[in-house]
């Protein structure tokens, strides 16, 4: 199969979708790759590293949407591109399309195959192509929220970890997921008072079992966020609801309730945030103000440790893009759950229960597309 391996054209996202070394595996299973011209520069892969692994250099989007069968992107694709995208096209990428109306009717028009990452789903529930840069964001969100919370940023002044004499932030981290977990052990090894809401109490058993002595998992409730916020220093957002938008959480009347200079990060703002007052920003400028509370709501974290997030995301998305490249988009729906999950919007149908809820739009099921 061509694949193409697009450049990230988002402000400011330096990933890449694969590195030469997924670039040489697919070569040796006799796949064509080509790979854009300086795709994989902000990540620290040079053109030359993917033509010794074997893929042809393409200088133009144009040329990769022409010749390839699959099109393999980080984030999603941009306006600009939607023209490029040809019927019966694969599009392997992050979609987040229950946050994206445009985007989601743009591929429905275009009758394209849209495969994306963050559905792709094993049978206990995990999401293995949204792991990785779950780890990285929840990890950058304890980062990110810290420094915002520098007095030059606008943020209260507060160092998380204290010092002896002083006593550390408080931080609430909602969601005990992957993000909310990794985003929680950075907040505790910081030496910051943590707590981690969830409403799952087997979940909280499990956290209360593997979490540092400064985590305090609690149930997580409106009452219970009314009574926390007044202490919090930085409140971090990791819910998530599969291919959903996320719910939200914290409303602006809640606002009032935070000291002044408190940062909020939404990591769920690619879904459409979990707090009421969320909007996407980008890492040029990644935060605004509300009500004296910094907002920090950048929709591409990773993207700013390129290097790290693309050798995680390779070592996720190679397997999938092999099997999809081996077998044809059809035969690996048909023979892995998984991806069949990951099937959203198939030849100009939406495939993906909540994508059809969140737009009121028709839903088909993909098994009816796969004869």
């Amino acid at each position: 199969m061509i694949t193409g391996i697009l450049k990230e054209i988002k402000v400011a996202e330096n990933r890449v979708s694969m590195t030469p070394a997924g670039v040489e595996a697919m070569v040796s299973r006799g796949h064509t790759l080509l790979v854009e011209k300086n795709a994989g520069i902000g990540s620290g892969f040079e053109n030359g590293a993917y033509e010794a692994a074997g893929a042809e250099i393409v200088s133009t989007p144009e040329e990769i949407y022409r010749r390839s069968e699959m099109v393999m992107h980080v984030k999603e694709p941009q306006p600009v591109e939607y023209p490029l995208i040809r019927e019966d096209q694969i599009v392997f990428t992050y979609l987040h399309l229950a946050a994206e109306e445009q985007l989601t009717k743009a591929l429905i028009e275009r009758k394209s195959v849209n495969i994306a990452y963050e559905t792709i789903q094993k049978a206990d529930g995990t999401l293995p192509l949204l792991t990785p840069m779950s780890e990285v964001a929840g990890r950058m969100a304890t980062q990110e929220g810290a420094k915002y919370l520098e007095m030059t940023h606008g943020g209260r002044g507060v160092l998380l970890g204290g010092v002896p004499g002083v006593e550390p932030g408080t931080v609430i981290v909602i969601g005990g997921g992957v993000v909310g977990i990794n985003a929680a052990r950075m907040a505790c090894g910081l030496g910051a008072k943590v707590y981690l809401l969830d409403t799952s109490l087997e979940r909280l058993r499990y956290l209360s079992e593997v979490m540092p002595a400064n985590c305090f998992p609690v149930m997580s409730s409106v009452p219970a966020l009314r009574q926390l916020l007044p202490e919090a220093d930085l409140v971090i957002g990791a819910v998530l609801i599969p291919g959903g938008q996320a719910p939200k959480l914290i409303s602006r009347d809640m606002l009032p309730l935070m000291k002044q200079g408190a940062v909020l990060v939404d990591v769920a703002i690619d879904q459409g945030g979990c707090f009421e007052t969320s909007k996407p920003t980008t890492h040029t400028e990644p935060t605004y103000m509300v009500d004296g509370i910094v907002h920090y709501c950048v929709a591409n974290m990773p993207g700013a440790v390129a290097k790290t997030s693309a050798l995680a995301l390779t070592n996720a998305t190679l397997p999938y893009a092999i099997e999809i490249a081996n077998k044809g988009w059809k035969q690996a729906c048909r023979e892995n759950p998984e991806i069949r999950l990951g099937a959203n919007v198939v030849s100009g149908h939406v495939t993906y229960d909540r994508v059809a809820e969140a737009f009121g739009l028709p839903y088909k099921e993909i098994s009816s597309l796969l004869s």
